[in-house]
């Protein structure tokens, strides 16, 4: 029972060499595949042990032969296999939590190979702000794809090569974080999801007196006083000396005995109801709104008439000699701003050079603040990144040089090549590439102007989610390894073209590789000249 106990209270995570030290696991697939071959590691040595202990516990050897199965299936497909998000956080959960408990529990006897393997390993496991991380992910997949509960702890997402579920206590975990993050919403849905496993007859060592707990006071916290009172009737009846609960049950038959003598039943009722979704909608605004819409594939569908301006083509570049006799295939994906894709830009032998030479690097990525003008991390951009020079890698200036050919832009006053990877419901909420009027210093040093251009590659293949979407326009462009998509962030007069604003939805099932370059003004006087009118 101890060890069932230990089972439940895990937090999942992953394992880099010593190269690394711990930076933000859940923000890139990339290196949480590292982790996998740790946990494998780590299941070997547990393995040995019980080899070198017969009398060990029999519960402890189905442990690690349960692990040793997961394990094996995930190092033949690790991005595959963390591409489920469910996986990605139980792995969190186990490696943050759970062999933790782990070591504890077989102390005493443990041999040194393990001991020792297990206190080198530790220092670069997962941390609480890695388990903390998957989770948030997990419900903001939720919210953007409408997944229901059900839907999310059963595994039942588009796409999945690796099949995983929640148990009862992955759920109140969730609830847990959801409630540390004042985020009642959510604690209600998934202690509500705990509860209704353990209803179901899943065998469990959640304990539904603490669901329970944590279930009333988050719909009390949403206003529906009289849910709250059922739900705390049905804890006192498992446990009729729980002492919380019979103070919240005296306070809330107080409350309603004030209601009734006010006569403001039926008017507080409907004032709950307003609150609870005032609540779960304060945070959706018009521009989220259209953009969970794109990230799911709705929203606005551009005209028949629209759709018939729209073409494929071989193009060479405006006449340039590299492509005249080997034109590259482009496809218009929106009129207004136009987008183009380019297809079969990229090779696979270039993609994977790119992903090897950027993976060591890959750290959170950053946005620049506007109050400050510095470099920050920030929750609504979930990735990590790394920048490669030309003249590190034939392959990257490479790719460098196919950039100006077809673009027709000069590169040598772009940034770097910057290559991206996203975890576990990795986004980048909506945002403009290039600086407004209010931020006139946001690349004074770098001296080569704004950003006129983006060049946008995409390097995997996303089972679902993942899609570049434009808000303002109703645009949704979907990852095909590959291929390339460029825009013009500036009109040919220098101002701004505000129907850029984009975004990067959330993954949520695959793994998303991307890598992009941002070309600026200088450089570009006689290859895009400008014009008289700001209109224009």
């Amino acid at each position: 029972m101890a060890f069932k106990m230990m089972w439940c209270t895990v937090a999942l995570g992953l394992l880099l060499p010593f190269s690394y030290a711990h930076t933000d696991f859940f923000t890139s697939i990339g290196h949480m595949t590292d982790l996998i071959n740790t946990e494998k590691d780590l299941v070997v040595s547990l393995k040995d042990y019980i080899k070198a202990e017969e009398s060990k516990l029999e519960q402890i050897k189905k442990w690690a032969e349960k692990l040793d199965q997961l394990t094996d299936t995930a190092t033949k497909d690790p991005e595959g296999f963390l591409g489920h998000p469910v996986n990605a956080f139980k792995l969190m959960k186990r490696l943050n939590t759970e062999w933790g408990e782990l070591e504890s529990l077989v102390l005493k006897d443990m041999s040194d190979g393990f001991i020792s393997n297990m206190t080198i390993q530790r220092q670069f496991f997962p941390n609480d702000e890695d388990q903390t991380g998957a989770a948030k992910a997990l419900l903001r997949l939720q919210d953007t794809y409408n997944l229901d509960t059900d839907t999310l702890s059963r595994g039942n997402l588009p796409g999945v090569k690796h099949k995983s579920f929640l148990t009862a206590e992955d759920c109140f975990e969730l609830g847990k974080i959801a409630y540390t993050e004042a985020d009642y919403y959510h604690t209600e849905l998934w202690m509500e999801q705990a509860l209704k496993q353990l209803d179901e007859g899943e065998v469990s060592s959640a304990d539904k007196v603490y669901i329970l707990d944590y279930l009333s006071y988050a719909v009390y916290q949403q206003g529906d006083l009289r849910k709250a009172m059922m739900l705390t009737k049905r804890l006192l009846e498992l446990d009729p000396e729980h002492q919380r609960a019979n103070g919240n049950m005296k306070y809330f038959e107080y409350i309603m005995a004030k209601e009734k003598e006010a006569n403001k039943s039926s008017t507080d009722s409907e004032d709950h109801l307003e609150k609870e979704t005032e609540f779960k909608k304060k945070d959706y605004l018009p521009e989220r709104r259209k953009y969970e819409m794109l990230c799911r594939g709705e929203g606005l569908k551009m005209t028949p008439r629209r759709q018939k301006r729209l073409f494929c083509r071989y193009y060479d570049g405006n006449r340039n000699p590299r492509y005249i006799l080997g034109p590259v295939k482009q496809e218009d994906e929106w009129d207004k701003p136009r987008i183009v894709r380019f297809l079969d830009i990229i090779s696979d032998e270039e993609i994977e050079t790119v992903k090897e030479l950027a993976k060591p690097r890959l750290s959170r990525a950053t946005v620049h603040d506007p109050e400050t003008g510095k470099l920050t991390t920030a929750h609504y951009r979930v990735s990590k990144s790394a920048w490669l020079s030309g003249y590190e890698s034939p392959v990257v200036s490479r790719i460098n040089t196919r950039i100006q050919d077809l673009t027709g832009l000069d590169v040598s006053t772009a940034e770097e090549l910057q290559v991206a990877n996203y975890g576990v419901g990795g986004q980048y909420e909506p945002h403009f590439d290039f600086a407004r009027k209010d931020e006139p210093d946001a690349f004074k040093e770098l001296g080569t102007g704004n950003r006129i251009a983006t060049w946008l590659f995409y390097m995997s293949d996303v089972s679902a989610g993942g899609a570049t979407v434009f808000p303002e326009v109703g645009a949704s462009v979907w990852p095909r390894k590959g291929t390339a998509v460029f825009w013009y962030n500036l009109f040919p007069s220098g101002e701004g073209d505000y129907s850029t604003r984009h975004a990067a939805c959330p993954v949520l099932v695959g793994n998303k590789w991307v890598s992009n370059k941002w070309l600026h003004e200088r450089g570009q006087e006689f290859r895009r000249p400008c014009t008289l009118s700001e209109l224009e």
